[in-house]
């Protein structure tokens, strides 16, 4: 069974020291490949960088957090713009809306989030999102853009029913992740997975963020890392109602086909 995490965040300090045992174990757990997600000015340069260190396994996407978004300049954008060019970034992003923390004010979001979708339709190469309480001015813009994009992926996706209808009305995929997992706050999820087409549903850890629950025993660092990408496909599985090979096999062939993988 293979698998394909397309969003860990292995660029995050915590991978530093161990880096290349991080690699073996996901390998070693049927994790073949993964897409290392850029979110920052460095972030998505270090991105690019691992996926040329560890070609046919790293693949990365560069893009600037809606958290970052105060330090989007013009500097900014022609970086993102050169680094999208490179035949091993195979998305924009991750980009986006989060009105829940408010580290950039709300207008800058939206403004630096139109100059991604911007180049993501310049380059011609799909999106890696992200969203949060920010649905309603989120959609109103992905909407203007859509018919010009190849692809669009809303990462990580913990929202509403009416959210997740209103993404795949536009043909967007639904990235999820350890969420799912979660008994406290992720059980709305486990009856929403069964709303998703296979052919629009790829499996994230967000690694080291949101490691499952259901990892048992949980590891004292509490560290999530990619070679707990099954822990979710099982979970997805169970709630489908289908073998956990399907489920591996169609999220696979998805994030294939999305980031041109095939």
């Amino acid at each position: 069974m293979q698998l394909l995490d397309i969003g860990a965040n292995l660029t995050h300090e915590s991978f530093h020291h161990d880096f290349d045992a991080v690699l073996q174990r996901a390998h070693a757990h049927g994790v073949a490949r993964l897409i290392v997600t850029g979110a920052s000015r460095d972030g998505s340069t270090h991105a690019l960088a691992l996926a040329q260190k560890h070609p046919g396994v790293l693949y990365a996407t560069t893009g600037v957090h809606p958290h970052h978004a105060i330090d989007y300049d013009d500097a900014t954008d022609a970086l993102m713009r050169e680094l999208a060019t490179h035949a091993e970034v195979r998305a924009v992003g991750e980009t986006g809306l989060d009105y829940n923390r408010n580290y950039s004010p709300r207008d800058v979001q939206l403004a630096v989030f139109e100059r991604q979708l911007q180049i993501a339709v310049d380059v011609q190469k799909p999106l890696f999102l992200h969203q949060r309480d920010a649905h309603h001015d989120f959609i109103a813009l992905l909407r203007r853009y859509r018919d010009k994009l190849p692809g669009a992926v809303v990462h990580c996706f913990t929202d509403t029913g009416e959210a997740l209808r209103d993404y795949l009305a536009l043909d967007c995929h639904i990235g999820i992740t350890g969420w799912i997992c979660d008994e406290r706050r992720g059980t709305h999820l486990r009856e929403l997975v069964k709303e998703i087409p296979a052919n629009r549903l790829m499996i994230e850890t967000d690694a080291p963020y949101l490691l499952p629950r259901t990892v048992r025993p949980q590891p004292a660092h509490r560290r999530n890392e990619p070679m707990y990408l099954r822990h979710i496909c099982e979970e997805i599985a169970r709630d489908r109602g289908e073998p956990v090979e399907v489920a591996a096999a169609n999220s696979t062939a998805t994030a294939e086909a999305f980031f041109g993988l095939a």
